[in-house]
Protein backbone atom coordinates (compact mmCIF):
# COMPACT_ATOMS: atom_id res chain seq x y z
CA UNK A 1 0.00 0.00 0.00
CA UNK A 2 1.21 3.21 -1.20
CA UNK A 3 1.50 6.25 1.41
CA UNK A 4 -1.07 9.03 0.02
CA UNK A 5 0.45 12.48 -0.53
CA UNK A 6 -1.34 15.19 1.00
CA UNK A 7 -4.30 15.32 3.99
CA UNK A 8 -6.21 11.96 4.68
CA UNK A 9 -10.03 12.87 3.68
CA UNK A 10 -12.22 12.83 6.67
CA UNK A 11 -9.24 12.70 9.04
CA UNK A 12 -8.72 15.27 12.34
CA UNK A 13 -6.09 14.57 14.78
CA UNK A 14 -6.71 15.29 18.32
CA UNK A 15 -3.47 16.49 21.01
CA UNK A 16 -3.90 16.04 24.23
CA UNK A 17 -1.45 18.41 26.23
CA UNK A 18 -1.34 18.18 29.95
CA UNK A 19 -0.01 16.41 32.84
CA UNK A 20 3.41 18.36 34.10
CA UNK A 21 6.05 16.24 33.35
CA UNK A 22 7.36 15.80 36.96
CA UNK A 23 9.95 13.11 36.00
CA UNK A 24 11.68 15.93 33.78
CA UNK A 25 11.93 18.65 36.98
CA UNK A 26 13.20 21.18 37.02
CA UNK A 27 12.34 21.96 33.67
CA UNK A 28 9.31 21.46 33.35
CA UNK A 29 6.44 22.53 36.11
CA UNK A 30 3.13 22.51 36.59
CA UNK A 31 2.50 25.76 34.88
CA UNK A 32 4.93 25.14 32.24
CA UNK A 33 5.47 21.79 31.57
CA UNK A 34 7.16 19.60 28.84
CA UNK A 35 5.39 20.30 26.00
CA UNK A 36 5.52 24.04 25.97
CA UNK A 37 9.29 23.65 25.82
CA UNK A 38 12.16 23.09 23.62
CA UNK A 39 14.01 20.03 25.00
CA UNK A 40 16.06 18.39 22.14
CA UNK A 41 17.62 21.91 20.21
CA UNK A 42 15.43 22.10 17.58
CA UNK A 43 13.93 25.83 17.93
CA UNK A 44 10.63 24.13 17.92
CA UNK A 45 8.69 22.67 21.34
CA UNK A 46 7.29 19.15 21.82
CA UNK A 47 3.32 21.12 20.87
CA UNK A 48 4.97 22.37 17.96
CA UNK A 49 6.93 19.57 16.61
CA UNK A 50 3.44 17.78 17.23
CA UNK A 51 1.20 19.89 15.27
CA UNK A 52 3.83 20.26 12.73
CA UNK A 53 3.73 16.20 11.63
CA UNK A 54 0.53 15.77 12.21
CA UNK A 55 -0.66 19.34 9.59
CA UNK A 56 0.50 17.33 6.65
CA UNK A 57 -1.67 14.33 7.33
CA UNK A 58 -5.48 16.42 8.43
CA UNK A 59 -4.96 19.88 6.13
CA UNK A 60 -4.91 23.14 8.09
CA UNK A 61 -7.96 22.73 9.73
CA UNK A 62 -7.83 19.37 11.14
CA UNK A 63 -6.00 19.68 14.99
CA UNK A 64 -7.70 19.96 17.82
CA UNK A 65 -6.21 20.44 21.10
CA UNK A 66 -6.77 20.18 24.13
CA UNK A 67 -5.87 21.23 27.46
CA UNK A 68 -6.26 23.47 30.30
CA UNK A 69 -7.50 26.59 30.96
CA UNK A 70 -4.11 27.57 32.45
CA UNK A 71 -1.94 26.65 29.70
CA UNK A 72 -4.59 27.81 26.75
CA UNK A 73 -2.86 31.05 26.21
CA UNK A 74 0.54 29.70 26.08
CA UNK A 75 -0.74 26.83 23.54
CA UNK A 76 -2.31 29.17 21.32
CA UNK A 77 0.20 31.70 21.19
CA UNK A 78 2.51 28.53 19.84
CA UNK A 79 0.56 27.73 17.47
CA UNK A 80 -0.57 30.79 15.66
CA UNK A 81 -1.55 28.36 12.67
CA UNK A 82 -4.85 27.40 14.76
CA UNK A 83 -8.06 28.73 14.46
CA UNK A 84 -9.46 30.21 17.92
CA UNK A 85 -11.87 27.30 18.12
CA UNK A 86 -8.93 24.63 17.89
CA UNK A 87 -7.71 24.73 21.06
CA UNK A 88 -10.46 23.29 23.74
CA UNK A 89 -9.92 24.50 27.47
CA UNK A 90 -10.37 22.12 30.06
CA UNK A 91 -11.54 23.72 33.32
CA UNK A 92 -9.58 21.30 35.54
CA UNK A 93 -7.76 18.03 34.32
CA UNK A 94 -9.97 14.95 34.45
CA UNK A 95 -7.52 12.06 32.56
CA UNK A 96 -7.19 11.29 28.91
CA UNK A 97 -11.18 9.92 28.22
CA UNK A 98 -12.82 13.30 29.47
CA UNK A 99 -10.19 15.18 27.04
CA UNK A 100 -10.09 12.78 23.87
CA UNK A 101 -13.78 12.43 24.33
CA UNK A 102 -14.80 16.29 24.36
CA UNK A 103 -13.01 16.42 21.56
CA UNK A 104 -14.57 13.55 19.53
CA UNK A 105 -18.24 14.89 20.46
CA UNK A 106 -17.33 18.49 19.71
CA UNK A 107 -15.86 17.07 16.33
CA UNK A 108 -19.59 15.05 15.64
CA UNK A 109 -21.50 18.12 16.09
CA UNK A 110 -18.74 20.14 13.66
CA UNK A 111 -18.56 17.56 11.37
CA UNK A 112 -20.71 14.76 11.69
CA UNK A 113 -20.12 10.96 12.67
CA UNK A 114 -18.23 9.85 10.29
CA UNK A 115 -14.88 12.07 11.55
CA UNK A 116 -12.25 9.58 12.16
CA UNK A 117 -10.21 11.12 14.97
CA UNK A 118 -6.21 10.11 15.62
CA UNK A 119 -5.09 10.83 19.16
CA UNK A 120 -1.84 11.86 19.74
CA UNK A 121 0.31 13.35 22.67
CA UNK A 122 1.95 16.77 22.70
CA UNK A 123 5.37 15.57 23.91
CA UNK A 124 6.42 12.41 22.14
CA UNK A 125 9.11 12.79 20.10
CA UNK A 126 8.81 10.71 16.69
CA UNK A 127 11.37 10.44 13.59
CA UNK A 128 10.06 9.11 9.87
CA UNK A 129 7.43 11.43 8.56
CA UNK A 130 6.54 8.72 5.61
CA UNK A 131 6.54 5.83 7.80
CA UNK A 132 4.56 7.81 10.65
CA UNK A 133 2.26 8.48 7.46
CA UNK A 134 1.77 5.23 6.49
CA UNK A 135 0.63 4.05 9.88
CA UNK A 136 -2.17 6.66 10.50
CA UNK A 137 -3.04 5.65 6.78
CA UNK A 138 -3.88 2.39 7.65
CA UNK A 139 -5.30 3.13 11.13
CA UNK A 140 -7.55 5.23 9.46
CA UNK A 141 -9.01 2.40 6.94
CA UNK A 142 -9.36 0.34 10.39
CA UNK A 143 -10.76 2.40 12.07
CA UNK A 144 -13.44 3.27 9.23
CA UNK A 145 -13.96 -0.57 9.40
CA UNK A 146 -15.38 -0.15 13.23
CA UNK A 147 -12.06 -0.76 15.16
CA UNK A 148 -10.44 1.73 17.69
CA UNK A 149 -7.33 1.14 16.69
CA UNK A 150 -3.90 1.45 19.07
CA UNK A 151 -0.06 1.97 17.39
CA UNK A 152 2.12 -0.53 18.34
CA UNK A 153 5.75 0.86 18.93
CA UNK A 154 8.09 -1.57 17.82
CA UNK A 155 10.24 -2.28 21.44
CA UNK A 156 13.86 -2.09 20.73
CA UNK A 157 15.02 -3.17 24.60
CA UNK A 158 12.90 -5.08 27.28
CA UNK A 159 11.41 -1.91 29.01
CA UNK A 160 9.63 -1.78 32.34
CA UNK A 161 8.78 1.93 31.71
CA UNK A 162 5.93 1.33 28.66
CA UNK A 163 2.82 -1.21 29.10
CA UNK A 164 2.49 -3.52 25.90
CA UNK A 165 0.12 -4.67 23.34
CA UNK A 166 -0.14 -7.90 22.16
CA UNK A 167 -1.02 -8.46 18.36
CA UNK A 168 -3.30 -11.15 17.51
CA UNK A 169 -4.46 -12.54 13.80
CA UNK A 170 -4.79 -10.35 10.70
CA UNK A 171 -7.72 -8.16 10.23
CA UNK A 172 -7.44 -9.02 6.19
CA UNK A 173 -8.61 -5.26 5.09
CA UNK A 174 -6.92 -4.74 1.68
CA UNK A 175 -6.10 -1.29 2.67
CA UNK A 176 -4.78 -1.56 5.70
CA UNK A 177 -2.90 -5.11 5.91
CA UNK A 178 -0.28 -4.44 8.66
CA UNK A 179 -3.23 -4.15 11.03
CA UNK A 180 -4.21 -6.61 13.36
CA UNK A 181 -6.56 -7.46 16.07
CA UNK A 182 -4.90 -6.44 19.50
CA UNK A 183 -5.55 -9.74 21.49
CA UNK A 184 -4.83 -7.97 24.78
CA UNK A 185 -2.87 -5.01 26.30
CA UNK A 186 -0.56 -5.24 29.20
CA UNK A 187 0.76 -2.65 32.29
CA UNK A 188 4.41 -1.95 33.06
CA UNK A 189 5.58 -5.36 33.70
CA UNK A 190 8.73 -6.21 34.93
CA UNK A 191 11.76 -6.70 32.72
CA UNK A 192 11.96 -10.54 32.99
CA UNK A 193 8.21 -10.94 31.36
CA UNK A 194 9.17 -7.84 29.20
CA UNK A 195 11.95 -10.02 28.07
CA UNK A 196 9.79 -13.26 27.42
CA UNK A 197 7.27 -10.63 25.42
CA UNK A 198 9.90 -9.04 22.80
CA UNK A 199 11.09 -12.65 22.37
CA UNK A 200 7.64 -13.95 21.13
CA UNK A 201 7.17 -11.12 18.45
CA UNK A 202 4.07 -10.62 19.21
CA UNK A 203 4.26 -7.79 21.61
CA UNK A 204 4.73 -4.10 21.05
CA UNK A 205 4.58 -1.25 22.98
CA UNK A 206 1.70 0.98 24.01
CA UNK A 207 2.39 4.19 22.91
CA UNK A 208 -0.94 5.74 23.92
CA UNK A 209 -1.84 6.53 20.13
CA UNK A 210 -5.60 5.96 19.29
CA UNK A 211 -7.28 6.32 16.12
CA UNK A 212 -11.06 5.92 15.94
CA UNK A 213 -14.34 7.16 14.33
CA UNK A 214 -15.45 9.71 16.77
CA UNK A 215 -18.96 8.56 16.69
CA UNK A 216 -17.59 4.54 17.48
CA UNK A 217 -15.63 5.88 20.54
CA UNK A 218 -18.88 7.46 21.60
CA UNK A 219 -20.88 4.98 21.30
CA UNK A 220 -18.23 2.56 22.91
CA UNK A 221 -18.34 5.11 25.75
CA UNK A 222 -21.52 5.08 26.15
CA UNK A 223 -22.24 1.74 26.58
CA UNK A 224 -18.76 1.46 29.57
CA UNK A 225 -19.48 4.98 31.09
CA UNK A 226 -22.91 6.34 30.16
CA UNK A 227 -23.03 9.31 32.12
CA UNK A 228 -19.60 10.52 31.48
CA UNK A 229 -21.04 10.12 27.77
CA UNK A 230 -24.04 11.77 28.66
CA UNK A 231 -21.97 14.51 30.51
CA UNK A 232 -19.54 14.71 27.14
CA UNK A 233 -22.36 15.24 24.30
CA UNK A 234 -24.04 18.13 26.71
CA UNK A 235 -21.02 19.86 27.10
CA UNK A 236 -20.27 19.45 23.57
CA UNK A 237 -23.46 20.60 22.40
CA UNK A 238 -22.92 24.01 24.11
CA UNK A 239 -19.25 24.60 22.94
CA UNK A 240 -19.54 26.57 20.07
CA UNK A 241 -22.60 28.81 21.66
CA UNK A 242 -22.97 31.43 24.37
CA UNK A 243 -23.96 28.35 26.95
CA UNK A 244 -20.22 26.91 26.90
CA UNK A 245 -19.26 28.89 29.97
CA UNK A 246 -22.58 27.85 32.34
CA UNK A 247 -22.82 23.77 31.18
CA UNK A 248 -19.15 23.06 31.24
CA UNK A 249 -19.44 24.75 35.34
CA UNK A 250 -22.44 22.98 35.69
CA UNK A 251 -21.53 19.34 34.04
CA UNK A 252 -17.32 18.97 34.05
CA UNK A 253 -16.95 18.87 37.71
CA UNK A 254 -18.72 15.59 38.09
CA UNK A 255 -17.28 13.90 35.38
CA UNK A 256 -15.41 10.56 35.84
CA UNK A 257 -11.82 10.73 35.83
CA UNK A 258 -10.27 8.00 34.17
CA UNK A 259 -7.76 7.36 31.19
CA UNK A 260 -8.80 5.90 27.58
CA UNK A 261 -7.07 3.04 27.90
CA UNK A 262 -9.09 1.41 31.00
CA UNK A 263 -12.23 3.41 30.16
CA UNK A 264 -11.85 1.77 26.27
CA UNK A 265 -9.26 0.14 24.84
CA UNK A 266 -9.15 -2.81 27.73
CA UNK A 267 -13.01 -3.97 28.25
CA UNK A 268 -13.57 -2.83 24.11
CA UNK A 269 -10.57 -5.33 23.23
CA UNK A 270 -11.60 -7.63 25.60
CA UNK A 271 -15.16 -7.78 22.90
CA UNK A 272 -12.60 -7.89 20.32
CA UNK A 273 -13.18 -4.66 19.18
CA UNK A 274 -9.82 -3.13 18.87
CA UNK A 275 -7.05 -3.04 16.48
CA UNK A 276 -3.30 -2.84 16.66
CA UNK A 277 -1.07 -1.00 13.92
CA UNK A 278 2.28 -1.05 13.51
CA UNK A 279 4.30 2.01 13.86
CA UNK A 280 7.76 1.27 12.88
CA UNK A 281 9.04 4.85 12.73
CA UNK A 282 11.14 6.07 15.89
CA UNK A 283 9.79 7.09 18.54
CA UNK A 284 10.00 8.36 22.61
CA UNK A 285 7.98 9.99 25.12
CA UNK A 286 10.98 11.83 26.97
CA UNK A 287 9.60 9.88 30.32
CA UNK A 288 12.61 11.15 32.07
CA UNK A 289 16.59 12.61 31.95
CA UNK A 290 18.21 9.75 30.75
CA UNK A 291 15.23 9.10 27.91
CA UNK A 292 16.07 12.96 27.10
CA UNK A 293 20.26 12.40 26.92
CA UNK A 294 19.40 9.79 24.51
CA UNK A 295 17.88 12.32 21.61
CA UNK A 296 20.41 15.34 22.54
CA UNK A 297 23.56 15.42 20.31
CA UNK A 298 27.21 15.24 22.09
CA UNK A 299 28.80 18.42 22.40
CA UNK A 300 31.49 19.13 19.91
CA UNK A 301 34.28 17.07 20.41
CA UNK A 302 33.05 15.33 23.22
CA UNK A 303 33.39 11.17 23.11
CA UNK A 304 32.57 10.98 26.78
CA UNK A 305 28.89 10.08 26.16
CA UNK A 306 27.99 13.64 27.80
CA UNK A 307 25.00 15.46 27.12
CA UNK A 308 24.05 19.31 27.29
CA UNK A 309 20.55 20.59 27.20
CA UNK A 310 21.64 24.35 27.12
CA UNK A 311 25.18 26.37 26.41
CA UNK A 312 27.75 23.74 26.63
CA UNK A 313 30.21 26.53 27.03
CA UNK A 314 28.57 26.60 30.44
CA UNK A 315 29.30 23.10 31.54
CA UNK A 316 32.72 21.25 32.21
CA UNK A 317 32.93 17.74 32.65
CA UNK A 318 35.76 16.16 34.40
CA UNK A 319 35.83 12.26 34.88
CA UNK A 320 32.64 12.49 34.78
CA UNK A 321 31.83 10.21 31.59
CA UNK A 322 28.36 10.50 30.62
CA UNK A 323 27.09 13.48 32.59
CA UNK A 324 24.16 15.22 31.81
CA UNK A 325 23.49 18.50 32.33
CA UNK A 326 21.19 21.52 31.74
CA UNK A 327 22.31 24.97 32.68
CA UNK A 328 19.07 26.33 32.53
CA UNK A 329 20.28 29.19 35.21
CA UNK A 330 22.41 30.72 32.81
CA UNK A 331 25.44 29.90 35.62
CA UNK A 332 28.48 27.20 35.00
CA UNK A 333 28.10 23.79 36.09
CA UNK A 334 30.99 21.84 37.19
CA UNK A 335 30.54 18.20 37.39
CA UNK A 336 33.77 16.12 39.27
CA UNK A 337 34.16 12.63 39.93
CA UNK A 338 30.20 11.54 39.05
CA UNK A 339 29.63 9.53 36.12
CA UNK A 340 26.17 9.44 34.28
CA UNK A 341 25.07 12.28 36.62
CA UNK A 342 22.35 14.56 35.75
CA UNK A 343 22.50 18.04 36.87
CA UNK A 344 19.54 20.71 35.73
CA UNK A 345 20.50 23.95 37.29
CA UNK A 346 17.44 26.61 36.80
CA UNK A 347 17.23 29.59 38.57
CA UNK A 348 14.89 28.46 41.59
CA UNK A 349 15.74 25.02 42.37
CA UNK A 350 18.71 22.21 41.21
CA UNK A 351 18.55 19.12 40.66
CA UNK A 352 21.81 16.62 41.36
CA UNK A 353 21.07 12.66 40.38
CA UNK A 354 22.15 10.20 38.21
CA UNK A 355 20.95 8.33 34.78
CA UNK A 356 20.32 5.50 36.98
CA UNK A 357 17.73 7.10 38.75
CA UNK A 358 16.13 9.49 36.72
CA UNK A 359 12.77 7.70 36.85
CA UNK A 360 12.47 8.36 40.14
CA UNK A 361 12.69 12.40 39.76
CA UNK A 362 8.81 12.26 40.49
CA UNK A 363 10.16 11.25 44.43
CA UNK A 364 11.54 14.80 44.95
CA UNK A 365 8.63 17.01 43.13
CA UNK A 366 6.10 14.54 45.42
CA UNK A 367 8.58 15.57 48.19
CA UNK A 368 8.35 19.11 47.63
CA UNK A 369 4.88 19.11 47.71
CA UNK A 370 4.53 17.63 51.05
CA UNK A 371 6.72 20.33 52.28
CA UNK A 372 4.28 23.00 50.89
CA UNK A 373 6.53 24.02 48.33
CA UNK A 374 4.13 24.77 45.56
CA UNK A 375 5.95 27.68 44.21
CA UNK A 376 8.68 25.01 43.35
CA UNK A 377 6.13 22.45 41.34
Amino acid sequence: MSVISGAIPGFHAVVPAGGAGTRLWPLSRAGHPKFLLDLTGTGRTLLQGTVDRLLPLTGPAGVLVVTGVRHAAAVAEQLPELGAGDVLAEPSPRDSMAAIGLAAAVLVQRHGPDVVLGSFAADHIIEGAEEFARTVQEGVEAARAGYVVTVGIAATEPSTAFGYVRSGDSLGLARAPRVRHAAGFTEKPDEQTATEYLATGEYRWNAGMFIVRAATLLEHLHTQLPALHDGLVRIAAAWDTAAREEVLAATWPGLTKIAIDHAIAEPVAAAGGVAVVPGDFTWDDIGDFASLASLLPAPEGSTDGGRTLGDDALVLRVDAPGAVVAPASGRTVSVLGIPDAVVVDTPDAVLVTTREHAQQVKAAVDAWRARGRDDLL
